[in-house]
This record gives structure tokens, sequence and C-alpha cells, in this order.
């Protein structure tokens, strides 16, 4: 049976190799971004080499009223969607006091409100239908407080909260949502945010590794999948919780700072 995906953020990155993952597996797909022309080729390509159906939608989900938008353009096309993917998200390196408050506030509508809203909307019908799946992108950055990147960091955090409490919520459901939190990823959010010239980034996992983990994670209905780690990152992971806060906070704040 042919499966609809909704995939935000779908122009580029981790969102664009979902696409192509779930085409591979013969679905039909619904795309999202702000960029009409990467959506267009997108579409091209993927109808060209996959024969599948694929809805653009060109949506800037930093607007209040994008999700809404989304929501009805999806059923004004009849398409039912099977997996929700909320891959959207920025974030931007920096003392926040410095920052521009209107980034950040887009940075928390598009990260969170945008995120929860398409999740309560589409959730509706897969609840009436019994059947569907969730695959929230958060990010590892979302176990610990991020100085250089408070507003993010926080953002991430309510992302993986509320995956896992709905997960819980929607036992003995058909229905499973999937927490994925990548590590530092090769795509253009380390350019668009500054986090390139931080050593955070100096060793990354493709977009394309990143996608596939989480898109199998989805699947099988699997509560968090942690990927695109180094073994050194994979270890600092495994001691988050006996660190001290203030040592790990600077530790944090020193690997997010410009390298010059």
């Amino acid at each position: 049976m042919i499966k609809t995906a909704l995939i935000t953020g779908a122009s580029s990155g981790i969102g664009k190799e979902l696409a192509f993952i779930h085409a591979e597996n013969k679905g039909d797909l619904v795309i999202v971004a702000r960029n009409e022309e990467k959506l267009l080729d997108l579409k091209t390509t993927l109808k060209e080499t996959y024969g599948i159906n694929v809805l653009v939608i060109v949506k800037d989900l930093t607007k209040p009223n994008a999700p809404q938008q989304v929501y009805n353009e999806v059923k004004s096309a009849g398409f039912q969607i099977d997996y929700l993917i909320n891959n959207a998200g920025f974030g931007g390196v920096g003392e926040f006091y410095k920052r521009n408050l209107a980034q950040e506030m887009e940075m928390i509508q598009l990260n969170v409100m945008a995120l929860t809203a398409l999740t309560h909307l589409f959730l509706q019908n897969f609840i009436q239908l019994n059947q569907g799946k969730i695959l929230n992108a958060s990010s590892t950055a979302s176990l610990m407080a991020g100085s250089m990147q408070a507003v993010y960091f926080a953002t991430k955090a309510y992302v993986t909260s509320f995956s896992n409490a709905l997960a819980e919520e929607l036992k003995g459901t058909n229905v499973t949502v999937t927490n994925l939190m990548p590590g530092a990823t090769d795509t253009e959010f380390a350019k668009t945010s500054g986090m390139d010239k931080t050593s955070l980034f100096d060793n990354t996992a493709t977009a394309k590794s990143v996608a596939t983990d989480g898109y199998q994670a989805m699947l099988y209905g699997k509560l968090d999948v942690i990927t695109g780690l180094t073994f050194s990152q994979k270890l600092l992971m495994a001691l988050v919780p006996f660190i001290p806060k203030k040592m790990m906070l600077k530790q944090i704040k020193e690997m997010q700072t410009d390298k010059k």
C-alpha cells in the first residue's frame, strides 16, 4: 500500500534526503519549504526517477498561520498523510543579548510552534484512522543547555520532551512518535547558524546517514534515535548525566565559540 509522507524543510539537507528515501520506498510526498525553486526541482527529480505523486507547498513556517494553511492545502488536494515528518528548523550562534530578537522569536515559532501545530492538526486524522507515524527532528542538543545557542537548545529540549510525552499518550493505538536526535550534521544549517566556524562541527555526519537512521526508526516506531556521533561525542553523551552542570555548560560554550 502506498504511503504518503509530509516533510517540512524538504528543500535541502536531512529533509531532502528523507524525501529521496521515502520515494525509493515508492511512497507519495508532500514537500514543504520556503524555497519554491528548490522544491520544484526536487519534485521533478522525484517524479521522473520514481514515478510518484508529489505535492509542493511553498510556505514560510515562521508565520503563525502557516501550519493551518499547510493542513488546508493538503486536504484540498485530496492527500491523506500517513507519515508526518517535522524536519524544518534553524539555529543561530551568539550571546543571547546580542542576537536579533526577531530571529530568536522566529526560531521558536518554527522549531516549537509550527511543529506543535502540525502535529496537532494531522494527529486528529491519525487517531480517527488508528494509523500513522510521526518523526520529529530534535537534536542531541535537547539533552543539555547550550550556551551560545540558548534558544536553539531550549527549542530542541521542547521537541524531545513533547515527542516522548506524545509517544506515551498514544500507546495502545497504531500511531507512533519517534524523536530524531542527530549530532553535528553536514547540512546548510551549519553555515546559516554560524556553527561551521566552531569545533563542534569539525567532524560531521552526512545528511543521508542521519535521514536513513531517522526514517528506519520511524518505521519501527522507536521512541528515540541518536545518530551521527563520533566516538568521542558518544562518550561525552554517555557522561552527560554525571558531569557537573557548571562544567558541562563551560565545555559546551567553548565548543560553540568561533575558532577564529
